[in-house]
């Protein structure tokens, strides 16, 4: 047999000892430092960062497999900390000066950075605006969603300049001139992420602070192809789920969760990128009902109790609804929506 990847090791132990036995506190009072605190020393931020900055440029299956267990442990805290990666992995394909002066850090988690770049998804709009001044840029709009705000020390933010192409800076994840956050939203489920808005009103970075700049058209090719495959996330929290079924109930479910997380990972390591779209879409939206399934039964099995907020099951079947939207599109919309009607695949 062989022996498990040294993160996926870390991982298990920081869900068993930390994350679950903690997650009802944490999604009903909000994600500590302490908690990503652990996340930082356990190496797991530096996952997909090259072994040269302090990563482990783990295989695919490492970096889904520890995904799954920390969101299936405290989903909270997996959302807080899996912006990160996103961060990461920009800076690891760039070539100019922030690489160095950041990756490094991030990889090893003397810094947590957060995203702020789900807007550009709503492109023609552009809720973030992007001018050339001097030797920078300068940032005007909104970012309706930025999540880890008070605990990220970093954020990548995007907007769209005059000329049509997404760009990319690490700013500070603080209040400074030019950008303002809201009040923590009050969400159904992760409140405890501290999600906010950021108000952004003649925002300046200095053109060092630039990882990517590209036409949008560019940008937007390579985006929409993440989220048509399911979250490894969903399979977590639905593991989650079944834990708290007596095995009659769960066998069945657990042989559909088993076979749909077959597929949609044979079809992520067999395929590029912009290969089989509609298939992984089908197989992504069986995943969200098997979710949603195992999250009900749950919810069921736990009777009355199940509708006290510090209950697992509420918690879990809560997390659902989160991820049923959680990095949605036009496209995965229209799929989940037709099968959620009766349609057929």
């Amino acid at each position: 047999m062989t022996a498990p990847h040294p993160l996926v090791t870390r991982a298990r132990r920081l869900a068993e000892d930390l994350l679950s036995p903690h997650a009802e506190r944490v999604d009903q009072e909000g994600v500590p430092a302490s908690h990503l605190a652990e996340i930082r020393r356990s190496g797991l931020l530096g996952v997909n960062a090259p072994e040269e900055y302090g990563g482990s440029a783990a295989p695919a299956a490492v970096v889904r497999e520890t995904a799954e267990i920390l969101a299936g442990a405290c989903l909270s805290t997996w959302f807080v900390q899996t912006q990160h990666h996103t961060p990461v992995l920009t800076l690891a394909r760039s070539e100019g000066p922030a690489r160095d002066r950041l990756l490094g850090r991030l990889a090893s988690g003397e810094l947590l950075s957060g995203v702020a770049y789900a807007h550009l998804r709503a492109y023609p709009r552009t809720p973030v605006r992007v001018t050339r001044e001097r030797e920078g840029w300068r940032f005007d709009g909104t970012v309706p969603w930025y999540t880890g705000w008070g605990l990220n020390d970093v954020m990548l933010l995007a907007g769209v300049t005059d000329a049509g192409e997404a760009l990319f800076a690490f700013a500070e994840a603080r209040e400074q001139p030019g950008l303002r956050a809201s009040e923590p939203m009050r969400l159904a489920a992760l409140t405890a992420a501290r999600t906010v808005s950021l108000g952004l009103d003649g925002f300046r970075l200095p053109e060092e602070a630039v990882v990517l700049r590209t036409p949008y058209g560019r940008w937007a090719a390579t985006d929409r192809p993440k989220t048509v495959s399911a979250n490894p996330a969903v399979f977590g929290v639905a593991e989650a789920a079944l834990s708290l079924l007596d095995e009659e109930t769960a066998i069945p479910l657990r042989t559909r969760l088993s076979e749909v997380r077959r597929r949609t990972y044979a079809l992520a390591d067999h395929s590029g990128p912009q290969e089989l779209l509609t298939e992984r879409l089908t197989v992504r939206t069986e995943a969200y009902e098997v979710l949603r399934a195992a999250t009900t039964a749950a919810v069921v099995a736990g009777g009355g109790r199940s509708m006290l907020l510090s209950n697992r099951a509420q918690r879990l079947a809560r997390e659902a609804l989160f991820l049923l939207v959680q990095g949605q599109t036009a496209q995965s919309r229209r799929a989940q929506l037709h099968a959620l009607s009766g349609g057929a695949p």
